[in-house]
């Protein structure tokens, strides 16, 4: 096996660091952030602080074993190696069936943004036109996906730092005034209650939950896509000098597009004007008097949209190369041709896509009460599954039973000669899943989330049947 042709270490340091920014920017940012503003008002930046700390844990528990072990599909593979090989199982097809997911929701929406320009245009058309050119580019090689993706990166950058700006213009130069409240960052004190105006929970005339411990259920789901760190271990130039870079970069890239961001909108417009009718950025684009607001930031949701379907597209294959590699999946998936792109993934992953697509078109109310549920569910059980393996990993390091680098080391030996440690390991995964089990029951208070529990177990059933199935059948 270790003669096989195999992936490419062709990622840039830059390719990386864009890549792991652009992950956490995405249309939940741009439009989903007034569903969080309402069920908790300014202290939503404590839940995105809250939420974002638990988030880097997780990325640093995935980066502390892909510096020692880089390799293509990340977590399933260490599941595999460091767990079982059920684990592996699980781990791999849940993330890869999430992302397949992720990519059906993204495409089926990518026609509302193009006929904002060309309403004559069908959506399937649009959805059609970029699943084929997004799938190209993933062939053209790995450099190719880190340029689209580099790219794709500066423009939502752009955008968000635009706003940022534009805002405290708006505060400090008192530029403009919005519903008769003057911008300042006391409204996030003096307005419709305060800074906490919903409490840690509070139940509404309307028997609707709101409230700081809400907001964590939404403010959870927009980092969705932060651990794609991970996968790209594998086809790193230097990966044990990117992926640090990268993930202790991901705290200071919450604190500012997620938390300067809505910081500066809600100083700018009063939180409890913020009703989801329009986007906050275009509230805070028209303030400087940039009416074309709505139109920039359909094109940025649009490149947002591209590059969310890029990024699900290239963890979807290598993923499926890795599965493969490990047993877990057909052969064919863990081949790759000459410039190092597993071909055969690519194509399966954009195959199942269109399936995916076209059932949204046909049954969009089951689709996206089902469907996204299952994803939602998804993405907690990969980050709960990334904390236990981290917890065997260091077990097996203890024995001795790490990386080739590792071998002969145990004890404390060998965790004193890790490059890029967890802090604080003996707790710290405990904390992140204590964490995560209570989203899961926050969850149950959610009309919009509590489909997500209740088919969360069916669908743990359903992999584990399934790895059941497989085994038999390779046996």
């Amino acid at each position: 096996m270790a003669s096989e042709p195999t992936l490419n270490r062709s990622l840039k340091n830059r390719h990386i660091q864009l890549i792991a920014l652009g992950g956490a920017i995405g249309t939940g940012l741009f439009y989903g952030s007034s569903e969080s503003i309402q069920l908790a008002g300014p202290s939503i930046l404590l839940a995105y602080l809250v939420g974002g700390a638990m988030i880097f844990l997780i990325v640093r528990a995935l980066g502390e074993m892909s510096v020692e072990d880089p390799k293509a599909g990340a977590f399933s593979y260490y599941a595999t190696r460091y767990w079982s090989k059920r684990a592996g199982f699980v781990s791999g097809w849940n993330y890869w069936f999430n992302y397949i997911l992720v990519s059906m929701v993204e495409l089926s929406v990518v026609g509302s943004f193009v006929n904002y320009w060309f309403p004559a245009i069908p959506a399937w058309v649009s959805a059609g036109v970029f699943l084929v050119a997004i799938t190209a580019a993933n062939l053209l090689g790995v450099s190719r996906f880190g340029e689209f993706e580099f790219w794709f990166a500066i423009i939502k950058i752009a955008a968000v730092a635009a706003m940022v700006l534009g805002g405290l213009a708006v505060v400090v130069l008192g530029l403009s005034t919005v519903s008769g409240v003057r911008p300042s960052f006391l409204n996030w004190f003096d307005v419709a209650g305060g800074f906490l105006p919903h409490g840690l929970m509070t139940r509404g005339a309307d028997g609707q939950w709101t409230g700081l411990l809400m907001a964590l259920c939404v403010v959870m789901f927009s980092f969705g896509g932060t651990e794609l760190i991970g996968i790209t271990g594998g086809e790193a130039e230097n990966p044990r000098r990117t992926i640090p870079r990268a993930v202790n970069g991901v705290i200071w890239r919450i604190l500012l597009f997620y938390i300067a961001a809505l910081g500066v909108i809600m100083a700018v417009v009063p939180w409890n004007t913020i009703d989801g009718s329009s986007s906050p950025f275009v509230q805070i684009f028209d303030s400087v008097g940039i009416h074309a607001a709505a139109g920039i930031l359909n094109f940025v949701c649009l490149t947002a949209v591209m590059s969310v379907y890029n990024s699900s597209l290239y963890a979807d294959s290598r993923m499926l190369f890795s599965l493969a590699r490990q047993g877990n999946a057909p052969r064919v998936l863990g081949t790759v041709d000459r410039r190092g792109v597993p071909v055969a993934g690519v194509l399966t992953s954009a195959g199942v896509t269109v399936i995916a697509v076209v059932v949204v078109f046909l049954w969009p109310e089951f689709a996206f009460n089902y469907l996204m549920s299952i994803a939602t569910i998804a993405g907690m059980l990969n980050w709960a599954m990334i904390m236990i393996t981290q917890l065997r990993f260091r077990r097996a390091i203890r024995r001795g039973d790490g990386p080739n680098e590792l071998a002969g080391l145990t004890g404390d030996q060998a965790v004193d000669a890790l490059r890029f440690r967890l802090p604080f390991a003996k707790i710290t995964p405990w904390l992140v899943l204590t964490f995560l089990l209570m989203v899961v029951v926050l969850m149950c208070f959610s009309p919009t989330y509590v489909v997500a529990v209740c088919v969360g177990p069916v669908w743990i059933v359903v992999l584990l049947l399934s790895y059941r199935f497989t085994s038999r059948r390779r046996a």
